[in-house]
């Protein structure tokens, strides 16, 4: 079996692009609206915010 080597490429996903697909993913779960969630992601607002990742 022969493989071909494919040239990789560097792709960049904008910020607004992950919080659709989290938005539409979520919507799909809890049957909420994608447009609440999205809203709600891109609001400035944050729940929890003394909450840190962990490291």
């Amino acid at each position: 079996m022969v493989r071909k080597s494919t040239s990789t490429t560097k792709i960049t996903v904008s910020r607004s692009r992950i919080q659709r697909a989290v938005a539409s993913s979520s919507a799909i779960e809890t049957g909420e609206g994608t447009e609440a969630i999205e809203k709600r992601l891109k609001s400035p607002t944050r729940r929890f915010t003394e909450l840190t990742l962990a490291s």
